[in-house]
């Protein structure tokens, strides 16, 4: 089955929303940039609240331009199980933070893809933006790469991905996992309880057409 992330949470109803969507990864992004930020405080707090609900899923913290002690200080003080790293980070950070350690790449070319065997993680996650703001909606990039080059792990595509395209994603690129964030919100940082239903819904539709035609 395709693991769904859904990112960029806020709040602890709108993480429980997600749980309860299903969703099998949380994601909380503690770039200062992002419109999507959460402290540290209040990403320990949703953590917290998750936990006492009786949520086990994995929460994931998202970071840029941190070092590797930085990383397992937020990790810690936060509840994290796993870390992102969206801020180009070199391969050394990656391999001090092994296995929890997602690397992030942006995707504008087959070129991204050639340096992550560099980068020991637990998944790849490739999306179509970095960690600084950009005017514009987010666009997804050509998922059908993924079908001519083999890579070193767990891959998770993201990057303007909806529940309306999401089975298409799914279908071209066949990856481990997908990742969405703004794509069910109904306004920055708060997430549309019915639009990650759908998110999940399509995704679980292609992994069942996928089983039946095994």
């Amino acid at each position: 089955m395709t693991l769904v992330k859904i990112c960029g949470l806020t709040t602890l109803e709108d993480a429980l929303a997600a749980a309860e969507a299903g969703a099998d990864l949380l994601g909380f992004v503690l770039v200062p940039s992002s419109p999507r930020r959460v402290t540290p405080e209040q990403a320990a707090g949703i953590v917290a609240g998750l936990r006492g609900c009786g949520i086990r899923l994995p929460c994931v913290g998202v970071v840029a331009g941190l070092t590797a002690t930085e990383v397992r200080q937020l990790k810690g003080r936060c509840g994290f199980d796993l870390m992102q790293l969206h801020g180009e980070e070199d391969p050394e950070v990656a391999a001090a933070l092994y296995p929890e350690a997602i690397v992030a790449r942006t995707v504008a070319g087959p070129e991204a893809l050639a340096d992550l065997e560099r980068y020991r993680a637990y998944a790849y996650l490739l999306d179509a933006r970095g960690p600084r703001p950009r005017t514009g909606p987010a666009r997804p990039w050509d998922w059908r790469l993924l079908r001519s080059v083999t890579l070193p792990g767990r891959v998770i595509v993201a990057g303007g991905l909806t529940p309306e395209n999401v089975a298409e994603a799914v279908r071209v690129a066949r990856p481990w996992g997908v990742d969405v964030a703004s794509g069910v919100e109904a306004a920055p940082g708060r997430k549309d309880r019915a639009a990650m239903a759908r998110f999940v819904r399509a995704v679980r539709e292609v992994d069942h057409a996928a089983e039946a035609d095994a």
